[in-house]
């Protein structure tokens, strides 16, 4: 009986999914209610702690929104889903911890400034220097994120830009700093 009762299920969401990918709302709101539980549990298990789990579970409904439309119908409804909140967890994971190691150098070198350091107050001055070298929209970012302690999502909305864009501009300015780093070694 239990078996008969979760295909039936199946065959619903994938109904409810093929009807939401060619633009039903109500289908789509469904589909949500349906499976938010699912969403946030795995969410949860991903990040480790609720509040990061809560907004990996919005930005997945959110996105999922655009995605939904990819949904073909290949797959059951929930294997789909599992992977695009894995997708999203692990992209969020990366960001993560590419945020907190560049936070980590930003808190360094500005500890190393208050310490009063001669040789850490060059580098930190460095720093200055090549963070202010940088175009401005690669600056804002770094602000944004480093400073303001924004969230890729959040600081993609104040300046405009996607939330990859945001992570492709931190990307940027890292690679900047290594070139810069290597062109004041050599000279």
């Amino acid at each position: 009986m239990r078996h008969k009762e979760n295909m039936l299920h199946q065959r619903a969401d994938e109904r409810l999914a093929l009807s939401a990918a060619n633009g039903d709302r109500q289908a789509f709101g469904e589909l949500l209610e349906r499976h938010y539980g699912r969403i946030f549990a795995l969410s949860l298990r991903l990040m480790g702690n609720r509040a990061e789990a809560e907004d990996l579970a919005q930005d997945v409904c959110v996105g999922l929104a655009r995605k939904i439309r990819s949904f073909r119908g290949e797959a059951r409804f929930t294997t789909w889903l599992y992977r695009v909140v894995l997708n999203a967890g692990r992209d969020a994971m990366r960001r993560k911890a590419s945020r907190g190691a560049v936070q980590r150098d930003f808190v360094e070198v500005d500890a190393l400034r208050r310490a009063g350091d001669a040789a850490r107050v060059t580098e930190a001055e460095w720093l200055r220097g090549a963070l202010a070298g940088l175009k401005d929209d690669l600056r804002e970012t770094v602000i944004l994120v480093l400073d303001q302690e924004l969230t890729h999502a959040q600081a993609g909305e104040v300046l405009g830009i996607s939330e990859n864009t945001v992570s492709w501009r931190l990307h940027e300015v890292r690679k900047a700093l290594k070139v810069r780093a290597g062109e004041d070694l050599t000279t």
